[in-house]
């Protein structure tokens, strides 16, 4: 890892794939080490590149941060819309809960809806919908009954998820049973 990281703190290297054989922390730690985080950004996270038979989605943050606040959780939605677009994917973010608009409430859906507020404020330019649920996200038919007239919902590219364990779960559960 620390090998990998070096050639492209150096520019040797464009890339590093890590972590099928490391854990988290053994992949991560050199970039921490070594080439630190892009001016501005104020968390590390993580993405996965889901590639599913006819897409690929990004999901954030499945291996990181345990349980981000709202203004982590903005930031790690607005690095995975930029590492979506290095990618050639087009960023439509969802910030996903188990609520989707204003059907439920308590401390969880606040977090995402304060995240919401603070990409659109931070980011204007992004497409982003949230609260909103997986399959509100994913899916075009849900989507026209949750959130009619939306840009992102049935079409989101990009997936926040609100906390390590729901992230890192639901890609797990996509990897398996998809055959992602």
């Amino acid at each position: 890892s620390y090998f990998g990281t070096m050639m492209v703190h150096l520019g040797l290297a464009d890339g590093m794939v890590s972590g099928a054989a490391h854990t988290t922390a053994h992949t991560i730690r050199p970039a921490f080490e070594i080439i630190k985080t892009r001016p501005g950004v104020s968390v590390v996270s993580s993405v996965f590149l889901m590639a599913l038979a006819d897409r690929v989605l990004v999901y954030g943050d499945c291996a990181v941060i345990p349980d981000p606040t709202a203004p982590q959780l903005a930031d790690i939605a607005i690095s995975s819309a930029a590492t979506a677009t290095e990618f050639g994917i087009e960023p439509r973010v969802a910030m996903l809960s188990y609520s989707t608009g204003e059907s439920g409430s308590g401390e969880d859906v606040d977090k995402v809806r304060e995240a919401t507020a603070l990409v659109r404020e931070r980011a204007p330019e992004l497409l982003v919908e949230g609260p909103i649920q997986y399959d509100a996200a994913a899916d075009a038919a849900v989507a026209k009954t949750k959130v009619p007239g939306s840009a992102v919902a049935g079409r989101a590219t990009v997936f926040v998820f609100p906390d390590l364990n729901t992230g890192n779960n639901t890609y797990k559960a996509v990897q398996r049973s998809a055959g992602a």
